[in-house]
């Protein structure tokens, strides 16, 4: 099969052929590349020119005005006709039986290419980077503007050429190229929480503010325990009645009644016990006591008070 124009001219290699995928031919790993495969003639006219190896080939697909890069893999193809990878016949925008110019061309070593999935999928891979360098040594070169596919685990990874140096075509073959990725096209960065509104509790700055009362002293606030371990019918100390001072004046009895009431409550809650083998009558005796020892204090300040000369009298003689 011939097209107008089909014979070699010049000291370059040019020349249109039509389009196939690899399926038409059975070499399902092209699909793994950038790789082509082309008629015999081309390699006749390829061995006669002083080209540069190895052999690179500008692909150019006129009614879309798609320009990428490829190689090439055997020179086995019908005349007339090339087999490529069919995600290259979709990055140029071909179809089955479309015409594609090809021509040999030269590119420089890269140094530098940035590449972005189109999906997050590709970053979940255990060793995204091991994938990739395996997968871009069945390449020959990389073009800006390109998406090639890389086939793991059953499954295609797409990604896109952003980015390359020194020049937008470069060839990748024996050299160190340094890798960098974007973000992939479906990523979105996580939303900031807002700041939250002040609320109207909080203080304006430069107003007075008044400190925290600081909590204030209560001695004697804890609770008696009994020794023989006996729970112990303690009161509050808001509940027991308050002791006033006792005061004599001119001989005459203090005012004990409120002193006997305050005695007996302190004698009944707070008494210590020795020893649980006391007999209850014992233990009202105990409780009665406490009763009468107003009167007994009473009788003994009376007998201290200083009485002058009143003391018995003696005789001399005898």
């Amino acid at each position: 099969m011939f097209f107008p124009g089909y014979g070699y001219h010049g000291t370059s290699f040019e020349q249109t052929y039509r389009c196939y995928p690899a399926s038409f031919i059975d070499k399902p790993q092209l699909e793994s590349g950038d790789k082509i495969i082309m008629p015999p003639s081309a390699l006749d006219r390829l061995a006669s020119l002083h080209i540069d190896y190895p052999m690179l080939f500008e692909l150019h697909n006129a009614a879309a005005e798609r320009i990428s890069h490829c190689g090439v893999l055997e020179f086995i193809a019908e005349e007339g006709m090339v087999y490529m990878p069919y995600w290259m016949m979709q990055n140029m925008l071909l179809q089955e039986g479309d015409t594609v110019r090809v021509k040999n061309a030269t590119l420089p070593k890269g140094t530098y290419v940035k590449l972005q999935p189109h999906t997050k999928d590709f970053l979940d891979i255990s060793n995204p980077k091991a994938i990739l360098e395996t997968t871009l040594r069945n390449f020959s070169c990389l073009t800006t503007g390109d998406s090639i596919m890389v086939a793991y685990n059953n499954k295609k990874y797409y990604i896109d050429i952003v980015e390359t140096k020194p020049a937008s075509a470069i060839s990748i073959i024996e050299t160190d190229c340094e890798v960098d990725f974007a973000p992939p096209l479906d990523y979105k960065e996580p939303e900031r929480p807002q700041p939250s509104a002040p609320s109207s509790a909080t203080p304006i700055q430069g107003a007075d503010v008044e400190p925290p009362a600081e909590p204030k002293f209560s001695p004697f606030t804890g609770i008696g325990r009994r020794l023989d371990g006996k729970p112990s019918k303690h009161l509050t100390p808001d509940s027991l009645p308050m002791k006033g001072p006792t005061v004599a004046t001119n001989g005459a009895k203090p005012a004990t009644t409120n002193n006997s009431q305050a005695s007996s409550s302190k004698q009944t809650a707070g008494k210590l016990v020795f020893g649980s083998s006391r007999s209850t009558a014992a233990g009202k005796e105990a409780q009665k006591g406490p009763a009468k020892e107003p009167k007994e204090n009473s009788s003994k300040t009376e007998e201290s008070k200083f009485q002058a000369f009143t003391g018995k009298k003696y005789s001399l003689k005898g």
